[in-house]
C-alpha cells in the first residue's frame, strides 16, 4: 500500500490531492455563501422587518447561489458528465472511425 505524501511523483496520487483541493475550496466557497448572506438578510431583517418580503434582500443570494451551484457541478458534476466511463466510451468510437 502506498503512503501519501504531497511530494509524490505518483500520478494517482496529485490527482488525488488536486481533487481534494477542489473540494476544499467548494466547503470554504459554501462557507463563505452561508455567511455573508445570512449576515445580509439579518441586517437587513434588523433595519426593517419589512425587507424580510422585498426581493432586493435575497437577490445577492438568489445570484451568488447560481455562482456557487455552478462550482459545485465543476468539482462533483464533473465525474458525473464526464467521467472515466466516457473518455472511455469517446476513445474507442474514435479508433473505431
Amino acid at each position: 500500500m502506498e503512503t501519501y505524501s504531497k511530494t509524490t511523483e505518483n500520478p494517482k496520487s496529485r490527482e488525488a490531492l488536486k481533487k481534494e483541493r477542489r473540494i476544499k475550496g467548494f466547503y470554504i466557497h459554501a462557507t463563505v455563501y452561508v455567511c455573508v448572506n445570512l449576515f445580509i438578510i439579518l441586517g437587513g431583517m434588523y433595519k426593517n422587518e419589512k425587507n424580510l418580503v422585498v426581493m432586493d434582500t435575497y437577490s445577492t443570494a438568489f445570484f451568488w447561489g447560481i455562482g456557487l451551484l455552478a462550482h459545485g457541478l465543476t468539482v462533483f458534476g464533473a465525474d458525473w458528465v464526464f467521467g472515466k466511463g466516457w473518455e472511455e466510451r469517446k476513445i474507442q468510437q474514435y479508433l473505431e472511425k
